[in-house]
């Protein structure tokens, strides 16, 4: 059994990607070939903004957005400290400060109650996190940020392909930024992402950015990075897109599967749904207060699992600086400590799952 199935999608499209990249291998253009404008024009009709730059992963989508905005030292930009460390990660980079918030107990996502008392006069922008797929309550977070006329950053690295309110990530705020790192929902052969927007001159020097600031050949009125996709990664996710609305809709029937077959399991908590929201299911994550025994029994009748984020980013290392301490976000440590991802894709067999249900239950002393 596969933690994240991979080989079945690219069986099922396999002539379709070789004859992409048979195209990319005639017309030798590996670089800002025709694949990148061809995808950024369909990425951009999926979500509905006006603009899609691809670019060489999340985490520089990310960096992209918040250079475009101008943050840098003595900026702040508010967080989670439940994510995966890129979210902060670029805003240490450009020597800005990140200042954390606690998540829902529910969706593990930004919660909106604790957003408006970290805004400062220093606050520069605001980057929600749609974990596991599900989108942050980007209506209450936008609300708060228009308010004081805050920029917000939408990570959907995780959340592309769900919906809040019937609007597709990526399109929810100013910028939304996602990862097609070969595990997402929507998935390339190697490292790649992109970055959506319908502010003209914010795309615009987006773009330049992503090309080492360059406007026209020869020409950087700005510094920017090496931050492009490359055309092979664009050809191949051209064609996973073609299949893509229907793999969303797959991994909601399993997801709806694992709730039948794991309700009522005493000392499991299954995802909740917020309102509005349609998940995309990036991962099926549960909560157990025995999360290491279980991930063990499941190891043992050869069942892969995942725990995520087990320590949260205030209690890295790397962010030592900013004076964060054990008890400071108590939703944030207790998830980290109770998380575990089953497998999941749009093409597990109702027979995996069901062995999955059997022996959680078993672990659980409700069989």
């Amino acid at each position: 059994m596969e933690f994240i199935d991979l080989k079945t999608q690219q069986q099922r499209i396999r002539p379709q990607i070789e004859m992409a990249i048979k195209r990319v291998l005639d017309h030798g253009q590996y670089i800002m070939g025709p694949e990148i404008g061809e995808l950024e024009s369909r990425l951009a009709a999926f979500v509905g903004t006006q603009h899609c730059l691809t670019c060489a992963s999340g985490t520089d989508a990310l960096l992209i957005a918040l250079m475009a905005l101008g943050i840098g030292p003595g900026d702040e930009v508010i967080t989670v400290p439940y994510t995966w460390i890129s979210t902060a990660e670029v805003i240490s980079l450009l020597r800005a400060t990140p200042v954390f918030i606690d998540v829902q107990p529910d969706t593990f996502n930004m919660d909106p109650d604790k957003l408006e008392r970290a805004i400062t006069h220093r606050t520069r922008a605001i980057i929600p996190v749609g974990i596991y797929g599900q989108c942050a309550d980007m209506t209450r977070i936008n609300a708060i940020a228009d308010r004081y006329s805050i920029p917000v950053i939408e990570d959907a690295a995780q959340s592309f392909g769900a919906t809040h309110y019937g609007r597709r990530s990526c399109g929810l705020s100013l910028v939304g930024c996602t990862s097609f790192f070969p595990s997402k929902p929507l998935g390339c052969y190697g490292d790649g992402g992109a970055i959506f927007a319908d502010d003209d001159t914010l795309a615009e020097k987006m773009r330049q950015i992503r090309i080492h600031g360059q406007k026209v050949k020869h020409q950087h009125p700005l510094v920017g990075i090496n931050g492009r996709m490359d055309t092979l990664q664009a050809a191949i996710v051209l064609e996973k897109l073609v299949i893509f609305s229907e793999e969303c809709e797959l991994r909601r029937q399993v997801a709806q599967r694992y709730n039948k077959l794991l309700s009522g399991i005493p000392g499991i908590q299954t995802p909740v749904i917020a309102n509005g929201n349609e998940p995309v299911y990036a991962q099926y994550t549960i909560l157990s207060s025995e999360r290491d025994k279980l991930a063990r029994h499941l190891a043992s009748a050869n069942i892969p699992t995942a725990a995520y984020y087990t320590v949260p980013l205030h209690q890295q290392g790397a962010f030592n600086s900013l004076g964060y301490s054990q008890g400071n976000f108590p939703i944030a440590e207790r998830v980290a400590t109770q998380c575990l991802s089953l497998p999941m894709s749009a093409y597990i067999s109702n027979a995996a799952q069901e062995l999955i249900g059997s022996e959680i239950k078993k672990c659980c002393g409700a069989d």
